[in-house]
């Protein structure tokens, strides 16, 4: 059978109708109410209609799903939180198996762990985690799935003192290709545990992830400050100094962008280029925020809106800057070294981005990240201080190719420096790179799993990792 539904011929149309009888959840076919709202995603530039939508409510509809598109031939896509900027959650003509409706989160404080389904989002694991002032290292925008955040790595505001989302990651249950429900963990499945923190969506789908959960809020102390672009040369040489010594309890990202038209700054700077620098710290200390000190001090600001905020307060806080809709291109790279050519690329760029809603971050990276071996995971760009990355993000869809070579001129500029290399899988650009630059030296061990678990490479709609051809 071809990988579009659209062709299936009478013996293919029978299977649909027996998943469609499998299946819990609802099935939605093309023209019929919901099908529209089911298969669109975060990213406005992605509009693909698949031959059917099966929107799972538990692990057997995933089952179901799965074995129907191994038997069939019929691609498959698997939407968690549906925010790849890539995309890939929602194939052209296939069968997409949508996990949104799965969103349950469970709290053991005894164990120290919370458990969520596959379709939760960071906003759905924070607020029931926070009940108990405890929290799990996840990313920095609430609606975030947390199944591609944590497959891909995870950075967030509590990476550097508790690491990626991956590394928090205790077990999970996989929908493997074959249809089978395997449970990986340190003692089990080893090789599909070590191959799902940092592999991306490879091997499986995941149906519930357990994470390890450290105390942290209800309230922490949040660093966010707005500098004029003239200053941002300074501002940026104080950032390189202070960054390699900070404190593991607190992190900075600063991003180029234009200073937004909201009350909180002054009507004069609006529109105009700024550097921003939003971080936050925790910890015993009555001030934990004077670490920051330094770099408020780096000159004037425009606007500082720094003080405690609570947790899920913080982890919501860009949310508003990401709307559903809204067309995204994003490409990222790590670096050995913040040069004074990244900042020269950097600002520049900034000053001519089309979009005034793009922005170029600097990840500040280390921490507990580093202290994983590089083989210990599938993630492999442990080792990095930095990260940048382009985001174009606009409204308007006849400046898709203005913004879109904005970024990619940005990055071969950025990429030629010797400062530059890898790739981080949740910022991908439209998966449109080798998967070697995202997994290192970690690639070969890679397509050994996936050859065991997915040899004929049902789940490639995503950084795709080939299995051999013949084991």
């Amino acid at each position: 059978m071809s990988s579009d539904l659209s062709e299936a011929d009478e013996v293919s149309e029978q299977r649909l109708e027996r998943l469609d009888a499998e299946t819990r959840g609802a099935m939605l076919y093309p023209g019929e109410p919901g099908y529209d709202e089911a298969r669109a995603v975060w990213n406005g530039m992605i509009d693909r209609e698949p031959g059917a939508v099966v929107r799972a409510t538990g692990t057997a509809d995933v089952v179901a799903a799965v074995d129907f598109a191994r038997e069939t031939g019929v691609e498959l896509s698997v939407r968690g939180g549906g925010h790849n900027v890539a995309g890939k959650a929602v194939t052209e003509g296939g069968l997409m198996l949508d996990l949104s409706e799965m969103t349950g989160v469970r709290v053991d404080r005894e164990a120290g762990t919370v458990r969520a389904e596959g379709g939760a989002t960071l906003g759905d694991v924070d607020h029931e985690t926070q009940l108990f002032g405890l929290a799990t290292a996840l990313g920095a925008v609430s609606e975030t799935g947390i199944a591609g955040l944590t497959l891909n790595g995870g950075y967030g505001h509590l990476s550097r003192e508790f690491g990626l989302a991956a590394d928090n990651l205790v077990s999970a249950d996989v929908v493997t290709a074959d249809g089978e429900v395997r449970t990986a963990s340190e003692g089990e499945h080893e090789d599909l545990f070590w191959a799902i923190r940092g592999g991306g969506g490879n091997f499986g789908v995941v149906t519930s992830f357990e994470y390890a959960l450290h105390e942290v809020g209800p309230e922490i102390s949040v660093f966010f400050v707005w500098f004029h672009a003239d200053d941002a040369p300074a501002v940026l040489e104080r950032f390189e100094d202070w960054a390699p010594d900070a404190p593991r309890t607190a992190g900075v990202l600063p991003f180029a962008g234009h200073v937004p038209e909201l009350d909180e700054f002054p009507e004069t700077a609006r529109n105009e280029p700024a550097l921003a620098l939003l971080g936050s710290a925790r910890g015993e200390s009555d001030d934990p925020g004077s670490v920051f000190r330094p770099l408020a001090e780096a000159a004037t600001p425009i606007a500082d809106l720094s003080g405690p905020m609570p947790y899920e307060s913080l982890q919501s806080l860009l949310d508003e800057d990401y709307p559903d809709g809204l067309r995204y291109y994003w490409k990222s790279i790590f670096l050995t070294d913040l040069t004074d050519e990244v900042v020269d690329i950097v600002l520049r760029y900034n000053e001519t981005a089309p979009s005034k809603l793009s922005t170029i971050d600097i990840w500040h990276l280390g921490g507990a990240v580093s202290d994983v071996p590089q083989d210990a995971t599938a993630f492999w760009h442990r080792d990095k201080l930095f990260m940048v990355n382009f985001e174009a993000n606009w409204e308007d869809p006849a400046a898709d190719d203005a913004n879109s070579a904005w970024v990619r001129e940005g990055f071969e500029e950025l990429e030629s420096l010797p400062v530059a290399t890898g790739r981080y899988g949740n910022f991908p650009g439209l998966d449109d790179e080798p998967a070697r630059l995202l997994y290192g030296e970690n690639y070969d061990r890679l397509v050994d799993v996936k050859t065991e678990y997915d040899p004929g490479n049902l789940f490639h709609l995503n950084q795709n990792v080939e299995p051999r051809s013949e084991r």
